[in-house]
């Protein structure tokens, strides 16, 4: 299916008769965003900034709901299943474009990314660093990977079919590194363990790492990403290190289910676009570690569709699967 036809049945145009009476009364009754990994992560903290603002603006309760489990596809299929009313939304790391090419999830217990949502808005987007604990005893990603090569060791991430997960076997296939992946049900507990460390090694976004950094219980080895992060310039990239060509970044958006009017669309994006820009908003995203985007629903569709289609060849081509 084309960009063109995907956006064209996920807004719903064929419903366009019905919409006007349909937005103005909406919403008239409690909303909610369903983050489908457990609280404390950097989606979860994103999603309740959002559905703050949201409340104040649209007159009704906006609520939180955890669907956590099997690396988020049982959160997103709940809302894919939903009634396209404006009252179930899915904030979603971009996990929600790859976790399923991973978890080889039967298409009845799945749901579908080109066809099965509403793009609303991209929030955010964010730079993945690994990150040392104590557990990690090299002091360079250098010495890290030479250690690996003769000791195997582990990194944590949020899930199979993360985007960290995805990242690390890129980089073990690249470097020849011998990185094994435990992965955990979300940020929280991964960090945890990092911390504590039970595992020595992790692929993550840089706002749940920071509070951790100050002390020196965690360091950033590298950064994922063409250039150095605003977020942490004294980060060098993987290409600056001699690992060239292993690029992958993290982003949040907001979905509605499929046939989500196109006026409800506009409003959310519209008071989202504002939000994003107010400065108590834009310096919560930044001690998250969120680099705020914004824009029109099709920035958001069209980043979907570049990592399923990315990602689907990364996949096959590595046979990354669950762990």
């Amino acid at each position: 299916m084309s960009f063109k036809r995907w956006m064209w049945a996920a807004m719903g145009l064929a419903m366009a008769a019905s919409v006007p009476a349909m937005a103005q009364s909406w919403p008239s009754k409690p909303v909610t965003i369903v983050v489908a990994y457990p609280a404390g992560g950097d989606t979860d903290a994103l999603a309740r900034v959002f559905a703050e603002k949201l409340q104040a603006r649209l007159g009704q309760p906006v609520l939180v709901d955890n669907r956590p489990g099997a690396s988020g596809v049982i959160g997103s299929s709940h809302v894919a299943k939903s009634a396209p009313d404006g009252y179930t939304l899915l904030m979603a790391p971009n996990t929600f474009a790859m976790a399923q090419l991973v978890l080889k999830t039967s298409p009845n217990a799945g749901y579908d990314v080109r066809g099965g949502f509403t793009p609303i808005i991209q929030a955010g987007a964010q730079p993945l660093f690994i990150v040392a604990g104590p557990g990690a005893k090299g002091q360079t990603l250098k010495d890290v990977v030479e250690q690996s090569k003769s000791s195997e060791l582990a990194y944590a991430s949020p899930g199979s079919g993360s985007p960290m997960h995805v990242l690390g076997e890129m980089f073990n296939q690249s470097t020849g590194a011998r990185f094994r992946h435990v992965p955990y049900r979300g940020v929280a507990p991964a960090l945890t363990d990092l911390a504590g460390g039970h595992v020595p090694l992790t692929w993550m976004t840089y706002g749940p790492v920071e509070p951790y950094l100050a002390g020196g219980k965690l360091r950033l080895l590298a950064v994922a990403q063409a250039e150095r992060s605003p977020l942490a310039p004294q980060v060098p990239t993987l290409a600056e290190l001699g690992y060239p060509g292993v690029e992958v970044s993290a982003w949040n958006g907001l979905y509605g289910p499929k046939g989500l009017p196109p006026e409800i669309v506009k409003k959310l994006n519209t008071q989202l676009n504002e939000i994003i820009r107010l400065p108590d908003v834009a310096e919560k995203m930044k001690t998250l570690g969120v680099l705020p985007v914004g824009g029109p629903p099709e920035t958001l569709a069209k980043t979907t569709l570049a990592d399923l289609e990315r990602f689907t060849r990364v996949v096959k081509e590595l046979n990354i699967t669950a762990d």
